[in-house]
């Protein structure tokens, strides 16, 4: 069996809740609680769920963007958690991160070729001024954009334009494994087209792993090998894509694909509704988070938390149900 690239194991993300004149903890804000996934090389992890989910916080906790409270990430076997300075720069030199929003996500005092090669200059890749523009060139074409823009600004690019620049900067350092956090979520739904058909590409292309973000689970079936779908910072459900948007085993699953349209009357499914707002990951619901929700809750839901178990090959849910959807 081929070793897993990233592994993450009961990964955890609390904020403390202080209040009071000399501020003492009062409560924790669990915005990822108890999740764990591994990825495969050359395999493509979508994260999906509404937001505030975690979707966000687990993505940037893997990179430790953002400190996780406890839990293991194991990149190519290696504890991700305990590495120092040194250790960080040599990680993120194989994995890196395409942010969701491309108008706050790029320095606006740079120039094209500045921000893309700004992570050359930090690991110390092509040094010479020369050799760092060839390599910034060779990015920019990577990502069908023209080397006429090297000295453009931010402000003086389109929105795709912009996100296909902090692609090419993610890949300027020739990464391993990527995160890609809503990379098309403001986007106009044309360029949304266009900078998924460049991923896909790229992922072939350059044999890269990933972990992508994104709310709509229509786009990850397009993109993704596996799905796995958060809720509350759990994961409620986990297998193969096609598996997950043909015949969904968990609740809320079945919820989020009834909101996608679909032109073909014959497979469009049932609206669910679900009734209410998401919780508060500060005062979580007790047993299953999602029963507050869920039409199928019963009793034993408010009781017992359900873990994650088989329903197919590689495909596992965290329900008590086993009649349902």
């Amino acid at each position: 069996m081929t070793p897993s690239l990233l592994q993450v194991k009961n990964l955890r993300k609390w904020y403390e809740i202080r209040r009071g004149v000399l501020p003492r903890v009062v409560g924790h804000v669990r915005a990822v609680d108890d999740v764990s996934f591994d990825i495969q090389p050359n395999e493509v992890l979508g994260l999906a769920g509404e937001s505030g989910s975690g979707k966000t916080t687990i993505g940037r906790s893997v990179l430790r963007l953002i400190e996780p409270s406890s839990g293991l990430i194991a990149f190519k076997g290696e504890d991700v958690t305990g590495l120092d300075a040194n250790g960080l720069r040599r990680f993120r030199r194989q994995a890196q991160i395409v942010f969701q929003d491309p108008y706050s996500s790029l320095d606006p005092r740079m120039t094209v070729e500045q921000i893309v090669g700004e992570p050359l200059r930090v690991q110390g890749i092509a040094p010479d001024p020369h050799a760092r523009r060839q390599r910034v060139e060779s990015l920019l074409e990577s990502v069908s954009m023209s080397r006429q823009l090297l000295m453009r600004r931010p402000r003086e690019l389109s929105g795709g334009q912009r996100q296909r620049v902090g692609i090419a900067r993610a890949l300027a350092v020739d990464p391993e494994f990527i995160v890609a956090d809503e990379p098309v979520a403001s986007l106009d739904v044309s360029i949304q087209a266009q900078v998924i058909n460049l991923l896909q590409d790229l992922k072939a292309q350059l044999h890269l792993s990933m972990l992508f973000i994104s709310h709509d689970i229509a786009v990850m079936r397009h993109v993704a090998d596996r799905i796995a779908v958060v809720y509350l910072g759990k994961i409620m459900e986990i297998g193969p894509a096609r598996a997950i948007c043909e015949a969904p085993r968990h609740p809320y699953t079945e919820a989020l694909l009834s909101a996608v349209p679909n032109p073909d009357p014959s497979q469009r499914r049932q609206r669910i509704v679900l009734q209410g707002d998401i919780p508060s990951p500060a005062n979580p619901p007790t047993g299953c988070v999602f029963r507050t929700r869920c039409r199928y809750a019963i009793g034993e839901c408010a009781q017992t938390q359900p873990q994650l178990q088989s329903t197919g090959p590689k495909h596992y849910k965290a329900c008590l149900r086993n009649d349902v959807p």
